[in-house]
């Protein structure tokens, strides 16, 4: 029974590379969705750079505000994104019927005609061709309708605008909270940072959630084209505002918003060529499913966001060092493991649509496949980042206290690479099996454990007792989904026979 499940990890493990029809179908979706994962993070990763360039107590600052937007945004649209994929996935695959299928079915019928009727061979070609014409023309004509299309999209406008709100009013409580008060020479210039910023939030939510559309249509590519016009954008007037207009971290908040409305204005274009947005009535969108479905995961993700933001709080509360230190530490970490969520999203793209047609040969197949790429891949990431990041540590600051800090931080974010791109997979996978409930279940209970444990080992280490937390945090996520593929249960309960 077990041994069918645990054998999905080894499964053709030789043929883990081979570029087969499933091959290309998971590089197709994985490889631009991890481009366009980790632009933003890189986008930060500049902004990093170039205000670490202005002084360590502005980067610290920006720091903690980038982790309160970044852990805002994710508690706002992850269960989005994610719902919204799996969903568009699942009616794509068994809602949409293809024209050649129209086009049979009025075949048959004028070939049965063509057998009883031999006579009148050639108005059947004629009808066939006519009917095969106007079919086409007709399928060309007229939009995709998706309910989870339209609902995503109002839903990550209605709740970008509510976090903006937040965020502005709730800017100096927040901050307090995170360990930055009144007298610390942080809270101005992360206060300025964090208010500017959330003004963005509108196009941020908006534009996750259209990726998420794509993403159910397998299509990474728009997504990757739109983040990399606007991050260089973001690029190129970082240095402009900031330096030549003297506009520091005012700048660089600028600079980030003007990016993000030029992605979701895009994405939002580049749809609405595809699909209809608008509903032709309220009572066709399917909010009911989306809050079901979306508020386990909200549960999900405030608890993945709580830790991570506790562990920026606990590096803040050791003083502007620290918090520099490791939010460079931080930002390489997010960055590189993102790139195993390009293959979660293609793993839980294709598994959903493998489940809303009960192959469960394929998901078995595909499952297999998506875990053994992302250990392989952890394993590389583990390698270029432990020889990499020595070399390159000075790229974003010269303070040497930052950069002494810095190097104890690097050998966690190079050894923990591989349990990272395993939680991460394992994730895009029981979303496609539209498994929500263990997913927010499982991750509460995970949370609950890291936070004593990053509470317990920040105060008896410091520095290193929060990455030694972080290390355990993300171990017991990726055990959490071996656990529930290896004992064949919910939706892989098929696995058993």
């Amino acid at each position: 029974m077990e041994s069918n499940s645990n054998s999905l990890y080894f499964n053709d493990w030789r043929l883990v590379f081979r570029m087969d029809e499933l091959g290309i179908e998971i590089a197709q979706i994985a490889f631009p969705a991890a481009l366009a994962l980790t632009a933003d993070p890189i986008a930060s990763l500049v902004d990093t750079a170039f205000i670490g360039q202005i002084g360590p107590v502005e980067l610290a600052a920006v720091g903690v505000a980038i982790a309160v937007f970044n852990q805002a945004s994710r508690i706002a649209i992850f269960p989005l994104v994610s719902v919204t994929t799996s969903f568009v996935a699942e009616e794509d695959a068994t809602c949409q019927v293809p024209t050649n299928e129209l086009t049979n079915l009025e075949l048959e019928k004028g070939i049965r005609k063509e057998e009883e009727m031999k006579e009148l061979l050639p108005k059947v070609e004629a009808y066939k061709s006519s009917c095969i014409s106007s079919i086409d023309q007709k399928m060309k004509d007229e939009k995709r309708y998706y309910p989870s299309v339209s609902s995503a999209l109002v839903i990550g406008g209605v709740l970008g605008i509510l976090q903006a709100t937040l965020l502005i009013i709730g800017a100096k409580p927040i901050l307090n909270f995170m360990g930055v008060n009144s007298e610390s020479p942080m809270l101005s210039p992360a206060q300025k940072y964090m208010t500017l910023r959330s003004l963005g939030a509108p196009a941020v939510l908006l534009s996750l959630a259209s990726q998420g559309v794509f993403r159910g249509f397998r299509d990474t590519k728009t997504p990757l084209y739109a983040t990399v016009v606007g991050d260089a954008i973001n690029i190129i007037l970082d240095p402009i505002l900031m330096f030549i207009f003297k506009l520091g971290v005012t700048g660089a908040a600028i600079a980030h918003i003007s990016s993000q409305y030029l992605i979701v204005c895009i994405l939002l274009w580049k749809l609405s060529t595809q699909v209809q947005l608008l509903p032709t009535s309220i009572k066709e969108l399917g909010f009911d499913r989306f809050l079901k479905s979306g508020f386990l995961l909200l549960a999900r993700v405030i608890a993945v966001t709580f830790c991570v933001t506790l562990s920026a709080s606990l590096a803040a509360r050791q003083g502007a060092i620290p918090m520099a230190a490791f939010q460079i530490c931080l930002q390489v970490w997010l960055a590189t493991s993102l790139l195993a969520d390009g293959l979660a999203i293609a793993g839980q793209a294709i598994l959903a649509g493998a489940f809303a047609k009960g192959e469960h040969d394929k998901a078995r197949i595909i499952a297999s496949r998506v875990l053994q790429l992302g250990f392989v891949l952890g394993l590389i990431l583990s390698i270029v980042l432990g020889v990499g990041l020595q070399f390159t540590s000075r790229l974003f600051t010269e303070d040497p206290r930052v950069m002494q800090l810095m190097h104890i931080g690097i050998p966690f974010v190079a050894v923990t690479q591989p349990i990272n791109s395993m939680a991460f997979v394992f994730d895009g996978i029981n979303f496609g099996a539209s498994d929500f409930a263990y997913s927010a279940y499982s991750m509460v209970f995970v949370a609950i454990l890291s936070i004593f444990v990053l509470l317990i080992l920040s105060a008896t280490y410091g520095f290193v007792g929060i990455w030694i937390g972080l290390t355990i945090y993300m171990a017991l996520r990726m055990i959490a989904g071996f656990w529930r593929i290896g004992t064949a249960r919910g939706p892989w309960s098929f696995l058993r026979s």
